[in-house]
């Protein structure tokens, strides 16, 4: 059995596609998933399975959460190592708390190259962008959030192709799938 995690995008916010996670558990259940966790609202489920493709885990869970919530829900999936070597991969000293701000964009396939980062705008010296496989990783310092170019991230073609979560919460989902 191989651990995964899977990354919802866009449920839960601003009362929006809601989807509470005590019933997300058990559709990750009925698909025959094992040792099903969710970790905050925000949807992450860590689960493992014998399936070893992560297309084809994409395609059932995709399935399955479309006619259990009504709704599309677009999922992304990586293996624990995979989460792993993206959190080894991320700086120390790149955190989120009262000083910084840093976020992990997690892309789906036809975005998951460094050419991707030329797709953000930025601001020289004030945002910092690190393309890791997978991800690309947004680095801020909060003093100088209000001059970041990342404001015009939203609504990008690269923005419709990824699904956001704080450097904290994929730092706890590799410590939640080393288990």
């Amino acid at each position: 059995m191989k651990r995964y995690v899977a990354l919802l995008r866009g449920i839960n916010v601003g009362g929006n596609k809601k989807v509470e996670m005590k019933k997300l558990k058990s559709v990750f259940e009925s698909l025959g998933f094992k040792n099903v966790s969710t970790y905050i609202n925000s949807g992450n489920v860590i689960f493992e399975t014998e399936m070893k493709n992560d297309d084809d885990i994409v395609k059932v869970v995709g399935e399955k959460l479309s006619d259990v919530f009504g709704f599309e829900i677009r999922t992304l999936v990586r293996g624990a190592k995979d989460i792993e070597r993206l959190v080894q991969a991320i700086p120390t000293d790149w955190t989120n708390d009262s000083k910084q701000r840093t976020d992990v964009l997690f892309l789906w396939d036809t975005f998951d190259n460094k050419k991707s980062i030329s797709l953000i705008k930025t601001t020289e010296g004030v945002d910092n962008l690190e393309y890791i496989l997978g991800a690309i990783v947004w680095n801020v310092d909060k003093k100088l959030y209000s001059k970041s170019g990342m404001h015009k991230f939203i609504g990008t073609t690269v923005y419709k192709h990824m699904t956001a979560r704080n450097v904290n919460t994929v730092r706890k989902l590799a410590e939640l799938t080393a288990k």
